[in-house]
């Protein structure tokens, strides 16, 4: 079947008038397959077959249904990988509600913004969560807000999920039908530009996770698959859990936070042969003092949520023995470019390239100062042609208008926020957000590559740059460092990143200040907020003028 047929046949899987999601993510599968394989921090590990999900989500949809929840409305997960997680989200899906999935690291703030933006009255959370929803500063009272507790230890007017499930009906419930059309997820996106927006995934969104598992991550049944992303994000969710289970591939969840070692024992343990992560995840183990272990079989290795660096892929081929492939996807519209690793697709990889459209996509890079494609390696505004896109379904938040400036007139272009630039081959290469582009003398540079370069040094763990308002050029250009341990901040070593920006980069385009920093800010997923680094230091300069 040719990738466009196959495109045909996902999208109307899941775009159709009368779907049960339950159905096409479990039901339909073999009873005795493996759906998930969960390892917890020591290195046991137990499964999960469809059988026994589809049994289990039953009941847990009927003590769901006991607190009133029926379709369309919104059940939180505060919840870390495991049996339970997946089976409540299979649980809310099939009585028609909708899952909010909110991240174990989020505080308090983070989780009212959700909870209110949603109007989630329902929230499964696990019980060393279960402080963060206390009422106070961060957190307003909700008196119809019902509170679940995973395991049987609940106290004031929580109620025990365990004890819901014992109490529950064992018939299963009926199917609930609903539309391609009809929501999934309602989540929001990472805050790396501002305050977090809603949105809703329709069903068919998940016809786009399906076509990046099998051809941009190249999943097969022959694969043993983990994706070590969180499911309170989009790409967590959806690569971990929904795709897998719609493709019916087993997929591995690892309980519990990053380490080297355990991310190495894992690796070993079940002998995975695709690992997809972010960035951050690739870089601790090139920084971890933890050897590289014998006996890995990793065929294919993916990364997302964030640019690619070089430095990991230096790493990469000497201590794995492959290259770690570059992916570009965001929470509205999935993953529409990808350094492919399926058999018809996959190609030499161009250092620093985010790959081509995924089947089903259609992209390209807009002039900054018309809505028309630009030429070759001219850096412009990343976009998605909406008509030629089948798998595109985002709209527009969930506040009517919100994307009105994320769409050209007419509504022919998505507009992703990044900038880029096109080769001549098709392939894509990020810069930055629009928001971070600097513009020194004329000049329009992104912050990535001049990272990239930062990146190299030993003595640098991470890096961000930005530009800071300057009289003559408007901007310059400024970089954000954090060292590696072991290594102290000097101005020796300042000139000494300077004069790498400068040999490996441009000699104009190197950072007229290095500060030396302890963390950078990022969203609660990792991402760096380069926006606040340029609102600091543009009050930081406005200060010292007014002085």
């Amino acid at each position: 079947m040719s990738a466009a047929d196959r495109v045909a046949e996902l999208t109307a899987t899941f775009a159709g008038p009368s779907l049960d999601v339950a159905w096409l993510l479990c039901d339909r599968h073999p009873a005795d397959r493996v759906a998930f394989t969960v390892v917890d921090g020591t290195g046991g590990a137990s499964t999960l077959t469809y059988g026994e999900l589809a049994a289990d989500s039953h009941r847990y949809a009927q003590a769901l249904q006991g607190l009133g929840v029926g379709s369309g409305d919104r059940v939180a997960t505060l919840m870390g990988k495991g049996t339970d997680l997946v089976t409540v989200v299979l649980a809310i899906w099939r009585l028609g509600a909708v899952h909010v999935p909110l991240f174990t690291a989020f505080a308090p703030q983070a989780i009212a913004l959700r909870l209110e933006g949603s109007g989630a009255h329902v929230v499964v959370v696990d019980p060393d969560q279960r402080h963060k929803l206390d009422p106070g500063p961060d957190m307003p009272d909700d008196p119809q807000r019902r509170v679940v507790v995973t395991g049987t230890g609940t106290s004031g007017g929580d109620v025990s999920l365990a004890d819901l499930v014992a109490a529950a009906s064992p018939e299963p419930v009926p199917a609930v039908t609903t539309t391609g059309d009809g929501p999934l997820v309602h989540m929001f996106t990472s805050g790396t530009t501002g305050k977090p927006k809603g949105v809703i995934h329709p069903v068919s969104y998940i016809a786009g996770w399906q076509v990046y598992l099998e051809y941009g991550l190249g999943v097969t049944r022959d694969s043993s698959y983990w994706c070590a992303a969180d499911p309170g994000w989009a790409y967590g969710l959806y690569a971990a859990i929904v795709a897998p289970m719609a493709a019916g591939i087993p997929s591995l969840l690892l309980s519990g936070g990053f380490s080297a070692e355990t991310t190495w024992r894992t690796l070993v343990d079940h002998q995975v042969t695709d690992f997809t992560a972010a960035p951050t995840v690739y870089r601790g183990l090139r920084s971890s003092t933890a050897p590289v272990p014998q006996g890995l079989r990793l065929q294919r290795a993916s990364s997302a949520g964030e640019p690619l660096t070089p430095e990991v892929n230096e790493w990469a081929g000497a201590a794995l023995g492959l290259a770690v492939h570059d992916h570009f996807g965001q929470t509205e519209v999935g993953m529409p470019l990808a350094n492919p690793h399926h058999r018809d697709l996959a190609r030499p990889l161009k250092p620093g390239s985010m790959g081509r459209p995924l089947p089903g996509w259609s992209l390209t890079v807009l002039a900054n100062d018309k809505d028309e494609p630009a030429g070759p390696d001219v850096l412009g505004r990343v976009a998605i042609d909406v008509a030629a896109s089948p798998l595109m379904t985002f709209r527009d938040y969930q506040i009517p208008g919100q994307s009105d400036a994320k769409f050209t007139a007419g509504g022919r272009y998505y507009l992703t926020g990044d900038a880029g630039r096109l080769d001549a081959d098709g392939d894509f290469f990020f810069s930055s957000r629009d928001d971070d582009v600097i513009i020194m003398a004329g000049y329009r540079i992104g912050p990535f590559e001049i990272e990239s370069v930062l990146a190299q040094h030993p003595a640098v763990a991470e890096c961000s740059v930005i530009g800071a308002p300057d009289a003559v050029r408007g901007e310059v250009i400024e970089a954000y460092v954090v060292l590696r341990d072991g290594n102290e901040a000097s101005p020796e070593l300042a000139a000494e990143l300077q004069q790498l920006v400068k040999t490996r980069y441009a000699a104009h385009a190197y950072p007229r200040t290095i500060h030396f920093i302890d963390t950078l800010p990022k969203t609660p997923s990792g991402k760096t907020q380069r926006y606040l680094l340029r609102s600091r230091r543009r009050t930081e300069l406005a200060t010292r003028e007014t002085q």
